[in-house]
């Protein structure tokens, strides 16, 4: 927890060039690595011409519909009470929602196998679309791990 009076004012992201959409920027923020974002910037609209070419859909809407699709509504929280540690399940910030998002996607997508980072992204996106891949199944393990521990939803803070 922050010790500070006032919280830190919240950064907003430049719209990126292509589409002039900020959560598209976000993404290639966190999927940059090495501060190369260049390289990330390619990989990205890459991966949408491919899923422009595979699915016949826009690559932004299939993005922005997987995105919908991995958002967590629910996860659990350590909450120590009385020399004990509960998981207590709670509701998902919006803008924790859409980190959490980006981060199991381009997560998943870095553990597939495949051949090029640009390919193994548009496979993962498409198959969150689709509500199948590992981005989707971490979000319904979250789900269902808050519903088990709902019996602790009291201590709530």
């Amino acid at each position: 927890m922050s010790r500070r009076s006032q919280a830190v004012q919240k950064r907003y992201v430049a719209p990126d060039s292509r589409y002039g959409d900020p959560v598209v920027s976000k993404f290639i923020n966190y999927l940059m690595n090495d501060g190369k974002k260049s390289t990330a910037e390619r990989v990205f609209y890459d991966a949408m011409d491919r899923i422009k070419d595979k699915s016949g859909q826009e690559g932004v809407e299939v993005f922005r519909e997987a995105l919908e699709n991995v958002k967590p509504t629910l996860e659990v929280r350590s909450r120590r009470v009385g020399g004990v540690t509960y998981q207590v399940p709670v509701e998902v910030r919006p803008e924790r929602m859409q980190a959490l998002a980006i981060r199991w996607i381009v997560g998943y997508a870095r553990g597939r196998k495949g051949h090029s980072m640009a390919e193994r992204l548009a496979d993962e996106l498409l198959d969150a679309k689709n509500n199948a891949g590992g981005a989707v199944k971490k979000r319904d393990d979250t789900r269902k791990m808050a519903e088990a521990n709902k019996a602790f939803s009291h201590y709530r803070w």
